[in-house]
């Protein structure tokens, strides 16, 4: 006798209906995007039945890359972040590690100075920061997008509530064999960590290749210029057509995408570990 499959809930089917609903807000402009960009110039775009029949191009994309800095601005987005990633997780894990587990006089005082900069806007900062770079001459350098990105308060609150949660045998058997601080924080905390620093580490990616309003006050120079500033930059001359606009907005939109694609349960991971909504 076959056994009878459960019924599936009311309330979990509109669920998935819910979430197929977002998914296909979400594509529609995805959608757009990709057709208006290999639409031949001039070509009607937003009446849904010129916009998906012929002619296709790839002329736009052509266009974009003899006249665009748009491989330069990549270069720039990719490296910014890399590094901005790297030094995050370097220093937000040492400094966890530090609070964590070596005590000192006024640790606690110092943990609260930093979470305190959670509650510290952004725009509240950009003009004392703009003036120490141009004192120390950093504008328009990459060091004036990455350095004020490295400190990360939220990176040390995440990395410290974990590496409390490590028990403490595995560092005494650690230093009983003669393992320093330096040795315990490399071959202890960071591979037991590496799920938390992987969703902090996209998560500061994420972030970094989207960040605007800084990289706009420091960088002046269209070369040093990234992703975020010199598309709407090279859009503004192309007020009136669509087509070449959206195919620039295509190509700088791969390399988010892809990493996306690549690290997505990570991702997923990170977003339920950190609570974020």
């Amino acid at each position: 006798m076959e056994a009878v499959k459960p019924r599936m809930k009311p309330g979990r089917t509109l669920l998935y209906i819910f979430s197929y609903s977002l998914v296909l807000i979400w594509l529609v402009p995805m959608l757009w995007m990709v057709m208006t960009a290999i639409k031949p110039d001039g070509s009607p775009v937003t009446v849904l039945t010129e916009l998906i029949k012929p002619p296709f191009t790839m002329d736009n994309y052509k266009f974009v890359s003899e006249n665009a800095s748009i491989w330069r601005w990549t270069w720039n987005s990719v490296y910014i972040a890399i590094v901005t990633t790297a030094l995050t997780l370097l220093l937000t894990s040492m400094a966890a590690y530090v609070l964590s587990r070596i005590p000192f006089k006024g640790s606690k005082l110092v943990f609260w100075v930093i979470i305190a900069g959670l509650m510290v806007p952004t725009e509240a900062t950009i003009v004392p920061l703009f003036l120490m770079m141009v004192d120390n001459g950093l504008v328009n350098s990459y060091s004036s997008i990455i350095f004020p990105s490295v400190a990360a308060p939220l990176g040390v609150l995440i990395l410290k509530q974990f590496y409390d949660a490590i028990p403490k045998e595995l560092v005494e058997a650690a230093e009983m064999d003669g393992a320093n601080k330096l040795r315990i924080w490399w071959s202890i905390f960071l591979p037991l960590s590496r799920s938390s620093m992987a969703a902090l580490g996209i998560f500061t990616f994420i972030s970094s290749w989207n960040n605007f309003l800084w990289p706009f006050l420091a960088i002046s120079d269209e070369k040093m210029m990234t992703l975020p500033i010199g598309i709407p930059l090279f859009q503004s001359g192309y007020a009136a057509e669509l087509t070449i606009p959206m195919a620039a907005n295509m190509l700088a939109s791969l390399p988010a995408l892809i990493v996306f694609i690549i690290f997505q349960k990570h991702i997923i991971k990170g977003i339920t570990m950190t609570g974020i909504k």
